[in-house]
């Protein structure tokens, strides 16, 4: 089998780049993947994409953590619902028919990417301190994200990062670093849940992971560089780049 790395391997770093700052890199490399590997499995390929995200999110996560101050006690108890959320959300996938979401999503990402361009100074700044009950709020939020992306997937990260600025009062930058630990966690549990349904290709994965854990790097010294306006900037480019994703998939 030949392996064409002169176009996983720049997949593989962009894709880093973009979800170190605002999540979506699946979107580069996820199809990227099945252009390479059009005979391979779905669960294979998609397990093969984790395995490369999940050091580039662990990178980003370990840069952001040594410079952001990240809301332990509300990000944690979000991270541990969002994995019983994201069982729940793959546990449904039987019962309910995923096509049926896409028009849903739309109208959603629609909401947010208009609500975040007309509020321009949302997410530049800190609007409040943690409150006694963002605990549960956080856990709460947690398990609707993590059901969602379980179920459907495209554009968690782009909603864990808005509802981190207009829930919690986070800037950007903070936000994008709270949300890669729920996606550190759960791309752990979806390694295990599609290596359980199909050999992954390591060799692919781990040489894919290099190059986007090198991409994550140059992401997350961006997203620290230029702050809270370039990561906003960032995340309504990604969040439109989904709709018209999702508006290409329903036409």
């Amino acid at each position: 089998m030949t392996i064409d790395w002169f176009i996983l391997a720049p997949a593989a770093f962009f894709a880093g780049l973009v979800d170190a700052v605002v999540g979506g890199g699946g979107l580069i490399q996820i199809p990227v993947l099945l252009s390479a590997f059009p005979q391979t499995g779905i669960p294979t390929l998609f397990g093969t994409n984790k395995v490369s995200s999940i050091a580039g999110t662990g990178a980003a996560l370990w840069r952001y953590a040594r410079v952001v101050k990240i809301p332990w006690r509300l990000v944690l108890p979000a991270t541990a619902a969002a994995l019983v959320g994201a069982w729940l959300g793959a546990a449904v996938v039987a019962w309910i028919p995923r096509d049926a979401m896409r028009p849903l999503v739309v109208v959603m990402m629609l909401a947010v990417a208009i609500y975040t361009f007309l509020r321009k100074n949302l997410g530049h700044v800190e609007t409040h301190e943690p409150r006694p009950g963002d605990l549960w709020r956080g856990a709460l939020f947690g398990l609707v994200i993590g059901f969602y992306d379980g179920f459907f997937g495209p554009g968690t990260g782009s909603f864990l990062i808005f509802g981190f600025v207009r829930i919690f009062g986070m800037d950007f930058v903070r936000a994008s670093a709270s949300a890669k630990v729920i996606n550190f966690a759960t791309n752990v549990s979806a390694i295990g849940f599609f290596a359980s349904h199909g050999p992954i290709l390591w060799a692919v994965g781990l040489t894919m992971a290099a190059c986007n854990l090198a991409g994550a790097w140059v992401g997350t010294h961006l997203a620290l560089k230029h702050g809270a306006a370039f990561v906003r900037k960032a995340f309504l480019g990604v969040v439109a780049v989904l709709i018209i994703k999702q508006l290409f998939e329903i036409l």
